[in-house]
């Protein structure tokens, strides 16, 4: 199946939604994304039209996604766009949504501070005990086996 692969660099617009559900965490927020022109009348840059995407991420990406942006954070969002078309109350509506793949903090305006999310520790099965196998080499017992003598090749 192909799907649209986007990368939209823009602002977070809204406070990102955390929900545990039962597939898994799930979060969204908005995303503005405005394009920019020089003017050459002005000689200034200006604002053009700015478009807003959903964003929906899954798993890990939702959890560090909530904990990690604010509104106005300038991010970099890759994904797959989907285009939706819905009549609801008798008008047409058309949404553009983004399933992230990736998020990050665009570093090209401000700096970010990384750190690792903890992996939640694993619950041990209940599998049989086994010893452990020996793989430590035994130390050579020198008095039982022959010194080696240097040969020289001429």
């Amino acid at each position: 199946m192909n799907e649209t692969i986007i990368c939209a660099v823009g602002n977070v617009a809204t406070q990102p939604v955390f929900r545990e559900l039962a597939t898994g965490p799930s979060a969204r927020f908005r995303l503005a994304v405005t394009s920019r022109y020089l003017d050459r009348g002005k000689n200034e840059w200006t604002d053009g039209h700015t478009n807003f995407f959903t964003v929906w991420a899954n798993r890990q990406l939702a959890t560090n996604a909530a904990a990690s942006l604010n509104v106005g954070d300038p991010v970099v969002v890759q994904g797959r766009l989907k285009v939706r078309s819905d009549v609801r109350e008798g008008q047409s509506w058309t949404s553009a949504d983004i399933d992230a793949l990736a998020i990050g903090h665009d570093l090209a305006r401000g700096t970010s501070a990384f750190r690792r999310a903890a992996r939640p520790e694993a619950v041990p099965t209940a599998a049989p005990a086994q010893p452990e196998p020996d793989w430590e080499t035994p130390p050579a017992d020198t008095d039982s086996q022959p010194a080696l003598e240097a040969v020289a090749v001429t």
